[in-house]
């Protein structure tokens, strides 16, 4: 399990898929939540600028974050 810290109040969360790598490109970021490869504390989301806030957990393909504050 990852963990992302969070300077500000939140990050959408297809700019968090490509901050860790999980995503090369906004297009592929995009793929992941489109396809309902990405979940939030274990629902899929399919929002793609969701606001990820502390405290959520996103997983996509087997990958696992934990968001916490700095």
């Amino acid at each position: 399990m990852e963990i992302f810290t969070l300077k500000t109040d939140f990050i959408a969360l297809n700019k968090l898929l490509k901050s860790i790598g999980w995503a090369e490109t906004g297009g592929h970021a995009h793929e992941l939540i489109d396809t309902g490869a990405v979940t939030i504390n274990g629902t899929v989301e399919t929002q793609r600028r969701k606001k990820i806030r502390v405290d959520m957990v996103v997983a996509c393909e087997g990958n696992v974050v934990t968001i916490v504050n700095c």
